[in-house]
């Protein structure tokens, strides 16, 4: 009984019931891995890719809450977190958080060497973050990056070689990571929007404290650098019609979004946020579309 109840706090620690996380890091990472291979990748470099977007995820849960549980027991939504609550011990999060790290890792050994170098950088990113927001005051930025850095490597385990050098990510692998950014900035300010209130009273520095009146204006704009950016890289490689087709799925449902935030309420913008993995997943249903031989 006990264990079974341990168990599930650390299924609650990583957020196991609500996918939307790591969803919102697959559809990306995976768009990038089929234009870097111009078309299926293999089952092998999906698996790997897959699971570490999921173990990855989960460690940085651990990270975040570790990082936030002081800030954590005066935000309502978070006040229950095993963590802050105390149901959990610090050194079972970082123990838990180091584990899948590691099996992460195991699954980036599989590929080659410019995927293995760039992976430190992506773990430094992720161990940044949870500090970001006490110094930077838009830290989704620095989330962007961090949720970002899976397409660089996918275009360096589909493209590259033997050495240890960047070289084998092109200049779109990196526009693509930029334009991603502005996509995790338009969904974690929506996010940030639900606890404005109570992260202006802690002290946090957010995204939507610091863009104010201009919150549902800035997502917006957002949104629309994401698309255009994808756009305009999408086709430079030679896709055409159906990634298009993607494109426009996805500015459609920005432009939904965009009903579900303008009043600011919480209850909106907490579902736009929970539903925006599948702006990331018509996207990647065009790239798939489009690089399928019919």
């Amino acid at each position: 009984m006990i264990a079974a109840r341990r168990f599930h706090l650390y299924l609650d620690l990583i957020r196991w019931d609500r996918p939307a996380g790591w969803l919102l890091l697959l559809w990306p990472t995976l768009a990038a891995l089929w234009i870097a291979a111009d078309g299926f990748p293999g089952l092998h470099l999906i698996a790997v890719f897959t699971l570490g977007t999921v173990l990855m995820r989960s460690a940085g849960c651990c990270i975040n809450d570790v990082a936030d549980r002081e800030f954590d027991r005066h935000v309502k939504r978070t006040a229950q977190r095993p963590i802050t609550s105390g149901a959990l011990g610090v050194p079972d999060a970082l123990g838990v958080g180091a584990a899948l790290a590691f099996v992460s890792f195991l699954l980036v050994l599989t590929t080659n060497p410019p995927t293995i170098l760039l992976s430190f950088f992506g773990l430094a990113v992720t161990l940044v973050y949870p500090y970001a927001k006490r110094f930077v005051s838009m830290p989704q930025a620095v989330l962007g990056v961090a949720f970002s850095f899976g397409i660089p490597m996918a275009f360096a385990a589909a493209q590259g070689g033997q050495e240890w050098t960047f070289a084998a990510v092109p200049p779109q692998a990196w526009w693509l990571l930029v334009g991603n950014l502005f996509w995790v900035l338009a969904y974690d300010t929506e996010y940030a929007m639900v606890d404005r209130d109570d992260d202006l009273k802690i002290g946090i520095k957010t995204s939507a404290i610091t863009l104010g009146r201009f919150d549902v204006a800035g997502i917006m704009a957002f949104y629309g650098l994401f698309l255009a950016i994808w756009a305009v890289v999408g086709v430079s490689l030679g896709l055409g019609a159906w990634f298009l087709l993607g494109i426009a799925a996805a500015a459609a449902q920005a432009l939904w979004h965009w009903s579900l935030i303008r009043d600011r309420g919480r209850e909106g913008c907490f579902r736009a946020f929970r539903v925006n993995h599948w702006v990331g997943f018509a996207v990647f249903a065009g790239v798939v579309l489009d690089l399928t031989r019919f």
